[in-house]
């Protein structure tokens, strides 16, 4: 799993995070282990977690069980793979 920065140009706080060539539930513990090591500054709103996967199971079960954490979510197709990006939930007066 690689977490180092892109060659393309990311925005400063975007994090990628490459988890290509793992099935579940490896994708599932990957990304929660990104998570869980980035939560202050992910539910802080500092950085946007963006993972790449080619499983289309994760793109189901990454989602649900970082939606049920409390953050927001969005999944994306790219190509031949998908971009889950995780963030801080808004908060709503």
């Amino acid at each position: 799993m690689s977490s180092s920065p892109s060659p393309h140009s990311r925005p400063p706080g975007v994090i990628d995070c490459d988890i290509r060539g793992q099935l579940c539930p490896s994708t599932l513990l990957s990304a929660l282990r990104e998570v869980n090591t980035r939560k202050n500054e992910l539910r802080g709103g500092a950085i946007t977690l963006c993972l790449r996967t080619d499983n289309r199971e994760a793109t189901l079960t990454i989602p649900e069980a970082l939606q049920n954490m409390g953050y927001t979510v969005a999944v994306d197709t790219e190509g031949a793979h998908y971009r889950i990006t995780v963030s801080a939930r808004s908060r709503r007066c």
